[in-house]
């Protein structure tokens, strides 16, 4: 990084004399920054993906305590690039495939600049009023470019917020779900409330859950198998369901995912909330990773049956290319969700909130304080443009079908699961390895692989069981990602499955 050239002229100043917003320092080292960040992306496939660094390295390079006086911004950027880039997975490098994307832009991270610039708290309405109505907006517009039900929107009788994950939204549902639920049968009746899932959904729901007070024994992950792609079966929830009743217990809550974190496996909206509705069942829609495609026509028939849920989210973060953090959610009944989290201290009272003319998002969330950031997703929406949006996707899909078709090329692999919108999820056949090698052998030498794989700095993936086998998943969908590196992930992938069978 060229950019990094110390001053000897620009010395430490006295603390007495420092400003912490002196805006000639601040132009200057924004530019800096600036550079020093682009400097990074041009230089990034020059870094393992996979940061290979040991538990504690960082406490052997770094002071035992804060500096007494100032330092110089040179000083800590070259301090960055000799101890804290070494320590970085590089999530934005092309060649990152593991987890899910992390998708950021330019207008993603100039919208992150003024989020940071203004440094509003947007609160309540008469906190930042720009911050609140423009969020409102933004949600009405994402939510017409997912074409979800009026009912949803605030032009219609319902709303949307951003939350800052998907842990938040799905906790703030269950929470809305479950006052609503005890305000009919007594709140001591918390014992007998339950949650349904599959064994596919993300792990965040069971944590909020937990946090929401669902006793852990009327958590309900039910397995999916291979005939249904591993989505959710609703004759399974039926059975779940009503096993349950006979007990005692009270359905409370389901979530359907559109995309599991694991193999991007499809749950069945329609078929699944005419089972939930008819036991009163709150319906969240987990779309956090692959919800953002659905603004694509021919990926939006994965809702259908939107219209019938409570709730729903996606991570605009993720495939959506508005920098971490951006999880958007909606609800038809913003009632629901109020009656749960509002509080109303005396210090807070306004004009505006007590006319109920205006949205007050703290009411929307579990913490008070909260970001500006639908200034970040209104940047990216006016930058690129609906089409623009989809144009990334789509060829971040055409990717995908590509790696899927090297794959099947080679018959010493096989894809394991159907490949839903821009990952594939693959693994060695267990007789690549030898006569006879078994399930338990083979998902260890898979595993062997993939540890190899990203020991070679030159690729980064990562794994899920489905059923019993272990798959190696091949997510595609950082900006900077092209043909060219998904080529050569796979070369990488072969040479490495020779240097295992020689083994």
């Amino acid at each position: 990084m060229d950019s990094l050239t110390f001053s000897p002229e620009l010395q430490e100043n006295s603390p007495n004399t420092i400003s912490p917003l002196n805006l000639e320092e601040f132009r200057r080292q924004g530019h800096i920054m600036i550079d020093f960040i682009a400097d990074y992306y041009q230089d990034i496939e020059k870094y393992p993906v996979l940061s290979n660094v040991k538990p504690g390295y960082l406490r052997q390079c770094l002071p035992d305590s804060a500096p007494r006086c100032p330092e110089q911004i040179e000083t800590i950027l070259q301090d960055i690039e000799k101890h804290i880039i070494p320590g970085i997975t590089h999530w934005q490098s092309p060649n990152h495939f593991a987890y899910f994307p992390a998708g950021i832009s330019t207008a993603g991270f100039l919208g992150e600049m003024l989020i940071s610039g203004f440094n509003v708290v947007g609160f309540s309405w008469v906190s930042s009023p720009a911050a609140t109505e423009l969020e409102s907006i933004v949600m009405d517009w994402l939510g017409q470019m997912l074409k979800l039900p009026s009912s949803f929107l605030f032009s219609g009788n319902g709303g949307g917020v951003i939350q800052g994950a998907t842990t938040e939204a799905i906790l703030c549902t269950i929470v809305a779900a479950r006052d609503k639920m005890l305000s009919k049968i007594g709140r001591e009746k918390i014992w007998k409330l339950v949650v349904y899932a599959s064994d596919q959904t993300h792990s965040s729901l069971e944590k909020a859950a937990k946090i929401a007070g669902i006793h852990p024994e009327n958590f309900r992950s039910i397995k999916t198998t291979e005939s249904t792609s591993f989505a959710l079966s609703p004759e399974a929830l039926k059975m779940a369901i009503s096993k349950d009743i006979e007990d005692g217990l009270i359905p409370l809550f389901l979530c359907a995912t559109i995309g599991t974190t694991g193999i991007n496996a499809v749950d069945p909206l329609g078929p699944l909330c005419n089972i939930a509705k008819e036991h009163g069942v709150w319906v969240h829609v987990d779309a956090a990773q692959a919800g953002s495609a659905c603004i694509c026509p021919e990926f939006r028939h994965f809702l259908n049956g939107i219209e019938c849920v409570d709730s729903f989210s996606l991570n605009a973060h993720k495939w959506l290319f508005t920098n971490l953090d951006c999880c958007c959610l909606w609800v038809n009944n913003p009632s629901a969700l109020t009656k749960s989290l509002t509080t109303n201290p005396e210090y807070l009272s306004n004009k505006a909130s007590e006319s109920k003319k205006v949205v007050d998002y703290k009411d929307w969330q579990i913490a008070f304080g909260r970001r500006f950031r639908a200034i970040k997703l209104w940047l990216v929406l006016r930058s690129y443009g609906v089409d623009n949006l989809r144009n990334f996707q789509r060829s971040h899909v055409k990717m995908a079908k590509s790696f899927e078709a090297l794959v099947r090329g080679d018959k010493r692999f096989e894809v394991v699961v159907p490949r839903n919108f821009a990952m594939v999820c693959f693994r060695m056949v267990p007789s690549a390895f030898g006569a006879g090698v078994e399930l338990d052998s083979a998902n260890k030498l898979n595993r062997k692989l993939l540890e190899l794989v990203n020991a070679s700095g030159k690729v980064f993936m990562t794994h899920a069981m489905v059923g019993k086998i272990f798959v190696i998943r091949c997510a595609i969908g950082v900006a900077l990602t092209e043909e060219k590196h998904v080529i050569k992930a796979w070369k990488v992938v072969q040479e490495t499955a020779n240097t295992i069978i020689k083994m």
